[in-house]
């Protein structure tokens, strides 16, 4: 049961993958809902302060290294597209619209673009993580929601 645990909170710390797949993969494993929903919610959010402080510079650093540089330069564009979509849509609401890019379920959004995104736009340490875990608990939320409905559409 610990091993399933570990698993889930691992895969809700991957790019791209985050609870949004790992809800679901607790789901499909058979684990409880609470302690699964709080287990990716930690495994998600562990990465935000990390991102924050370290991501932009580090991807700085390294876009125009050899083996590395392509997918830095890759990712610093995606950070910077996120952030001028949320301050074009947003305006002077980027916290809310923050949340929302974090927490709405779809591809390319989740906290590790949301967080890199605010790094970009210098929104400050404290409104940054508040929102990404606001953001994290409505994709959870969701989440979980559409895999107990699934779960229980196929049973």
């Amino acid at each position: 049961m610990i091993t399933k645990y570990l698993l889930i909170f691992f895969v809700s710390m991957v790019p791209l993958v985050e609870l949004r797949g790992a809800i679901p993969y607790s789901q499909f494993l058979g684990l409880p809902v609470v302690p699964s929903f709080l287990i990716c919610m930690v495994g998600n959010m562990l990465p935000v302060p990390i991102i924050y402080l370290f991501a932009r510079k580090v991807l700085e650093w390294g876009k125009d290294k050899p083996v590395i540089g392509k997918f830095f330069t890759f990712c610093l564009e995606k950070g910077e597209k996120g952030g001028k979509k949320l301050t074009s849509k947003a305006g002077r609401g980027v916290f809310v619209a923050l949340l929302l890019f974090v927490g709405i379920p779809v591809p390319g959004t989740g906290a590790w673009t949301g967080t890199l995104a605010a790094s970009i736009l210098d929104m400050d340490f404290k409104s940054t993580v508040l929102a990404a875990m606001l953001g994290v608990l409505l994709a959870g939320t969701i989440m979980m929601t559409v895999s107990l409905l699934g779960v229980s559409i196929f049973l």
